[in-house]
């Protein structure tokens, strides 16, 4: 395209790949571009610093050059996102209606899926699932795709799944991601996700020290990854926490949203947690230790 035919976006005239007002560029009729530098949805081509370039119809077939500099002015830098606006405009963007179809299919509810701020992504074609620091700040944001795979919008970085009304008693439950903590919110646990098996130490660090829960529950999943990874996370936290257990759902069942669709209820889930052995930071000394 030649140039001087790219204009900036506006709220008159929005991006036509992503819908926002800002940031990005198009050429064509206003009514109906022919392409777009989109900031924010990723292609296989990039257009310099200004972000994408997205062909909007076949009829235009000019070579596209990238975003021309003129004079003293700098190239763009590619825009970082608002993380915590685009997970917000995403959860308020799902109607409960809509999230009933995951829900349904996780075996979870929907009130648990919303406590975790779950919201739907049309850019990107799947469910959203923010990651937040212990002060609810959205660091990056997980992808739910309809196909069950799982991504991350580019850019962030990994944090834990905290339900927007986290109120810590006495006891606080770690699980390994978004929808085994939902499993446990719906049988009326306070209780956080991980990222991973190995993820999220640092911050389940600081929310600890934030929170000061009497007690930390480890849910592992029955793989040896999970075993591995929630064995790691309680010998940091004891250093941290009066008393740290860990627990893993029964012989067979993979993880916690797996041993709830099989019937398992709070009271079976608490009468695991009690027979579990209490882990406490121990001092060695030259008598021995105490």
């Amino acid at each position: 395209m030649a140039r001087g035919e790219w204009k900036r976006v506006s709220q008159r005239r929005p991006c036509p790949v992503c819908g926002r007002s800002d940031w990005c560029l198009y050429a064509g009729p206003d009514d109906a571009p022919t392409a777009a530098i989109c900031a924010r949805v990723e292609r296989d081509r990039r257009a310099g610093e200004a972000g994408w370039f997205h062909r909007l119809r076949d009829d235009d077939r000019r070579a596209v050059r990238s975003v021309v500099v003129r004079g003293t002015q700098r190239p763009q830098a590619t825009p970082v996102l608002d993380f915590g606006l685009f997970a917000r405009e995403c959860a308020e963007r799902l109607q409960p209606q809509e999230l009933q179809p995951l829900a349904g299919s996780l075996g979870l509810s929907v009130r648990s899926l919303q406590r975790l701020q779950v919201g739907w992504s049309a850019t990107h074609r799947a469910f959203t699932f923010p990651m937040c620091d212990p002060a609810r700040r959205v660091l990056g944001v997980r992808l739910r795709m309809a196909s069950g795979h799982k991504l991350a919008v580019k850019g962030g970085r990994e944090g834990l799944f905290v339900p927007i009304d986290l109120d810590i008693d006495d006891r606080l439950l770690v699980t390994e991601g978004p929808t085994d903590c939902a499993a446990l919110l719906d049988l009326g646990f306070c209780a956080v996700g991980r990222p991973s098996c190995s993820g999220g130490v640092r911050l389940l660090i600081e929310l600890v020290q934030a929170q000061r829960p009497a007690e930390l529950v480890i849910v592992a999943d029955g793989d040896a990854p999970g075993q591995r990874g929630a064995e790691n996370l309680a010998a940091v936290l004891v250093a941290y926490s009066r008393a740290v257990r860990v627990i893993t759902p029964p012989s067979g069942i993979k993880d916690s949203r797996e041993w709830k669709r099989r019937g398992a209820t709070a009271a079976d889930v608490a009468a695991v947690i009690d027979v579990a052995p209490v882990r406490r930071l121990g001092i060695r000394t030259k008598v021995g230790r105490l």
